[in-house]
């Protein structure tokens, strides 16, 4: 369930020139853009692009990209690009600022087949590379295949469960967890082939025959960095909405907020399951994601975050 609250109809004409009007003058009113586009949807954001580069002969990301600053600016422009072209872009700077593998295992296990590859051609339009091949060149060993596994998935999305597949394939990911030679090949197969159907059935049978989840062994102090991405790729693949609220959960309690991670999360999910997040991290937490984003940011970042979350005009 979306938070996002747009209207029905709108003229794309009059909000790139509400947007143009919001930009004259000495100073930029940051209140009209947050009002505009954080009340547009992704059709109707592009229309108000389209709009502005035909009457104002302006990109309008560049002009936003001049008029305002800091995590606001780069909160609205992640908001205003497309989603494929965003999770382009997140890609690219996760890559660039030392390899942010988590995002790239995110991106990987959370959208559908067809998400996916819409993102692996945005990256390619955008940067004349592609995404693998970046990927590639920053990583290494078990960590490089497993990632090349998740970005080139194409997986199944039917139904269908091979309970037999499941039980050999939790015994797969169990020596994989031990860390027993030659198991991490066959781990990352299953992982990066699968269906997330299948692949939930194989969690949820290694949890009955091993007597706890799988991403309990995981993680501790001798965790490397392969162990660290398979734990983000199991979290990912099997309840997303639990992993976005650990992410937001722990950006907001960090000393110094990520207000990377949660501008990603709320400028991704606004539009699709936001909603539920924000219950399940009520639920977790016992203080509503509103009132933990606002005491913790400021300014028209704040204001733009939490109309995103549908709680500010």
């Amino acid at each position: 369930m979306a938070t996002l609250i747009a209207p029905p109809n709108h003229s794309p004409q009059e909000d790139a020139e509400s947007l143009n009007k919001a930009f004259q003058g000495w100073g930029t009113d940051e209140r009209s853009v947050i009002a505009i586009l954080g009340h547009r949807n992704v059709h109707q954001r592009q229309q108000i692009r389209r709009a502005y580069e035909e009457i104002f002969h302006e990109d309008l990301v560049k002009r936003l990209e001049s008029e305002i600053r800091g995590d606001f600016e780069k909160a609205v422009y992640r908001w205003i690009l497309e989603p494929a072209d965003r999770d382009a872009v997140l890609a690219n700077v996760a890559i660039r600022n030392g390899m942010n593998y988590h995002i790239i295992v995110e991106i990987s296990c959370v959208l559908s087949p067809e998400e996916l590859l819409a993102v692996r051609r945005a990256y390619l339009n955008r940067y004349k590379r592609s995404l693998e091949e970046d990927v590639a060149a920053h990583t290494s060993g078990h960590l490089r295949q497993l990632l090349l596994g998740l970005v080139t998935a194409y997986r199944y999305i039917g139904d269908e469960i091979n309970a037999k597949l499941a039980q050999s394939e939790a015994e797969i990911l169990h020596e994989a967890v031990k860390e027993k030679k030659g198991s991490q090949e066959e781990a990352i197969r299953v992982l990066s082939t699968r269906s997330k159907t299948q692949l939930i059935a194989t969690f949820n049978r290694y949890r009955e025959t091993h007597g706890t989840s799988i991403t309990k062994k995981l993680l501790d102090e001798a965790s490397d960095e392969f162990q660290k991405a398979l734990y983000t790729a199991i979290r990912c693949i099997n309840d997303h909405v639990k992993y976005y609220e650990k992410v937001v959960r722990n950006a907001i309690k960090k000393v110094g907020t990520d207000e990377d991670a949660l501008t990603r999360v709320v400028v991704s999910r606004a539009e699709k399951d936001l909603k539920i997040i924000s219950e399940v991290y009520y639920k977790r937490n016992s203080v509503l994601l509103e009132h933990a984003v606002a005491k913790e940011t400021s300014g028209d970042y704040k204001h733009f975050l939490l109309t995103l979350l549908g709680k500010q005009e």
